[in-house]
């Protein structure tokens, strides 16, 4: 089966369905690194009913999808844009691999092309915003292969392990993205 805009090389995108992601996300959120690659908050350990309560609030202010692995459906993470500004044309993304199996291998690389192709072929965003931990370097490693710039930091913003690490602000423009799609030969796989 082909999902068109919502599939990659290695993942596909769908609709978050709450009552199955419930049991799955509170398992990923007992991970503590998974916790603090994710969040700015102390590390919380939440129930399925929990999960569920908290995705069915946030769903309607933005785009949320679970991500699947081609090869064998298995769902491995979460994806969102929202924080719209409409008359900018500009949104922030979010994403989380709660599957450690995946990581490292180009699935987040493959998920963030997949979103960042929606955002600005079927959104007609002009600009993705992003923040990211200092102290995630396989995260910014990720960012910066599909075409997010730096554009900023909060110094000493975040108290971990007995240390201060900063949040970093990367962007990426329409623009750069067509331009980095054209240069490697990427064609858009709807476009056939």
């Amino acid at each position: 089966m082909n999902y068109g805009v919502f599939q990659g090389e290695l993942v596909r995108l769908a609709a978050v369905d709450t009552e199955k992601i419930g049991p799955v996300y509170s398992q990923w959120l007992q991970d503590s690194e998974f916790s603090r690659l994710s969040d700015t908050e102390p590390v919380k350990v939440f129930s399925p009913k929990q999960v569920q309560s908290a995705f069915e609030k946030f769903l309607p202010d933005g785009y949320f999808f679970a991500i699947h692995c081609l090869a064998d459906d298995k769902l491995i993470g979460m994806i969102d844009l929202s924080g719209f500004d409409w008359p900018a044309r500009n949104a922030w993304v979010g994403v989380g691999l709660g599957e450690r199996e995946y990581w490292g291998k180009g699935y987040g690389t493959d998920t963030m092309n997949v979103l960042l192709r929606f955002a600005f072929h079927e959104m007609n965003l002009h600009r993705v915003n992003l923040n990211v931990f200092e102290y995630n370097p396989r995260a910014i490693r990720c960012y910066e292969k599909v075409g997010f710039k730096h554009e900023g930091r909060m110094r000493a913003c975040l108290n971990r392990e007995g240390r201060r690490w900063d949040l970093i602000y990367m962007g990426i423009l329409r623009s750069e993205w067509e331009k980095r799609d054209q240069a490697s030969g990427v064609r858009d796989q709807n476009s056939s």
